[in-house]
């Protein structure tokens, strides 16, 4: 887990369970809060569509009810002689003017008939006769009237009530004035089928709104477009005889959708569509609901949403807790096990918290008893190895250095030197009793010293005293314990190989307390040699050994196998100059 950092690296399953947990519930929280939240809004809306199904056929009912008065109007102007007569027969003035009574009575018996909704009656003539009820409602003149495209539609189809709109412009501020929607047919002879006139029943826009307005309020508007796109009426006043095609392209993805709504935008915002078609009016009654407006005020989302998040909140203190209630024991057992080499595996672990952790704890300091016996046997092996090595090489004296020996005492005797020969015996006495007597591992200082003596004095009656040996042994260290012949394959390798080239030189073997350490030194100033770095030992062959077979290597691997790394041989040397041996030895636990 290398994005947890090392300082948390023991709660690295802790945090990984609750980063993964934490994300599972907010995921979760987040899903079922979306999902509530739409199946609500569905469900209002599937509520909200049946009821207002319902406002939609009684607003499309008084739509149905005024076209009935309009065509019952119309058809009785269809129906009167008089206005037959004015527009197709030549009359004298007292006949118009008899007519023209006659007319304004029948058009008050016709607009009786309207008297629920402000409808004025517009007559025109193919022979350029007109009657208007009110001049001022539809301020249109007849020469307007005459050319516009309503009297051109009304003519092309003149067997048809059509609704039409039209604005007019207030003459005096130029600006817009009423907007009219005119029901208008052509009168036509139902014999001869000759059009000789068409009549406009002008209703006022208001007429219109009159007949939804109830069901309105601020974002709920109803919207009546003609075949156009154009808008005819509604409660945006500002809107009416403005163009909403797009509107008008939802008319048959309504018509399409069993709920008979849809949700699409329209001016900018999220809107439920509803949608009835007038078909006397060849009409569209759109009633568009704000979607924020009618769901927003019964879903309360931010209260909503607050709820989630305090679940979520509690849900994670609790998952927090929990898990680390049960990662704990873990978390401490991994520390203390990350932690064991630190104490040379010796300190056991806690055998605490679930039953997983204490099994794991139990079987990891089961593992540790075992190792360590384990360890033990193989100290006891190596020590037990150790000293049968050494006693094998203590046994291994050289035979030449022997046979060396008693012929060199040989010719002593024979040359009278029989003093110089007890004392070559003596030391031979000595030097094998101190290394095949003695089957200790360690031995004083002064024995190790001893064995030097008798050693370097056998040499030094075989070969001469050309090279010198000196002892600068502290008195406080004689009777330190040392291990064994750890001094003589230095001595013996400086004698043998230190003084090829040079004809004489000395050897000195100095032995001191430094600290906490027992410090052993044989320097000789002979013909040095070169120390590689890689190794700090020079190369020694076994056959060049005169006395033991001990080489400078296995007294570095004894001392250290014996104490530790921190101890040990060292070795420095220049050509030329000679060699110096440094032996550092442990004193308080020898």
């Amino acid at each position: 887990m290398n994005f947890i950092p090392d300082r948390f690296k023991h709660n690295g399953l802790f945090i990984v369970m609750f980063f993964i947990t934490v994300m599972i519930i907010i995921t979760v929280s987040v899903t079922i809060t979306w999902t509530t939240i739409r199946m609500s809004e569905q469900f209002f809306i599937e509520k909200f569509s049946i009821t207002n199904s319902k406002v939609m056929s009684q607003v499309k009912g008084s739509f149905e009810s005024l076209n009935y008065s309009v065509v019952i109007a119309s058809n009785k102007l269809l129906q009167s002689g008089n206005i037959k007569r004015m527009l197709t027969e030549e009359q004298s003035n007292a006949e118009k003017m008899s007519s023209i009574y006659s007319m304004s009575q029948q058009m008050k018996h016709v607009k009786s008939m309207l008297d629920a909704y402000e409808i004025e009656i517009v007559v025109a003539g193919r022979n350029g006769v007109n009657y208007v009820t009110d001049r001022n409602f539809w301020p249109i003149s007849d020469e307007e009237l005459k050319m516009s495209a309503i009297t051109e539609n009304t003519l092309k189809e003149p067997k048809r009530l059509m609704y039409q709109y039209d604005q007019r412009m207030n003459k005096t501020t130029g600006l817009e004035g009423s907007n009219v929607i005119i029901a208008s047919k052509a009168f036509m002879d139902r014999i001869s089928g000759k059009v000789y006139g068409s009549m406009y029943l002008a209703i006022q826009e208001s007429e219109f709104r009159k007949l939804y307005s109830s069901y309105t309020n601020p974002g709920n508007d109803v919207f009546i477009l003609d075949k156009n796109g154009s808008i005819v009426s509604s409660n945006q006043a500002k809107l009416i005889g403005q163009k909403a095609d797009n509107l008008l392209s939802y008319a048959a993805k309504i018509n399409d959708n069993p709920h008979k709504y849809i949700i699409e935008n329209f001016r900018g915002k999220d809107q439920i569509i509803f949608m009835e078609y007038l078909p006397s009016f060849d009409m569209y009654l759109f009633n568009v609901i704000d979607k924020q407006k009618a769901v927003g005020d019964l879903i309360n989302k931010r209260q909503i949403v607050l709820i989630c998040i305090g679940i979520v909140f509690v849900a994670l203190i609790i998952v927090f807790l929990a898990s680390r209630r049960l990662t704990n024991s873990l978390s401490r057992l991994v520390k203390q096990i990350a932690n064991a080499p630190k104490y040379d595996f010796d300190k056991y672990v806690s055998e605490t918290g679930t039953y997983e952790t204490r099994q794991i704890g139990n079987a990891f300091n089961t593992m540790l008893d075992e190792l360590h016996e384990y360890v033990d046997k193989l100290v006891i092996a190596q020590k037990q190895q150790r000293n049968a090595e050494l006693a094998a090489l203590q046994r291994q004296i050289n035979p030449h250095f022997l046979y060396n020996t008693l012929t060199s005492i040989k010719f002593m005797v024979q040359q009278g030197g029989k003093e110089d020969a007890e004392a070559t015996i003596n030391a031979l006495i000595s030097l094998l009793q101190n290394t095949i007597g003695n089957v200790n591992e360690t031995i004083t200082v002064k024995q190790e010293v001893d064995t030097l003596k008798n050693y370097v004095f056998i040499n030094q009656k075989r070969y001469g005293d050309r090279i010198k040996v000196n002892y600068f042994v502290a008195p406080d260290c004689m009777d330190l314990p040392i291990p064994k012949l750890i001094l003589q394959p230095f001595i013996e390798n400086s004698f043998f190989h230190g003084f090829n080239r040079k004809p004489e030189g000395y050897i000195n073997v100095l032995i001191w307390q430094e600290s906490e350490k027992l410090i052993c030194e044989v320097v000789d100033n002979g013909d040095g040699m070169e120390v590689s770095s890689e190794s700090k030992f020079p190369s020694t062959k076994q056959k060049q050994q005169h006395f033991s077979g001990i080489g400078v290597r296995n007294v570095n691997e004894r001392i250290q196998l014996i104490y530790g790394d921190p101890y040990g041989v060292t070795i420095s040397s220049k050509l030329g100059k000679g060699t110096k041996v440094r032996i550092e030895l442990p004193i308080k636990n020898i």
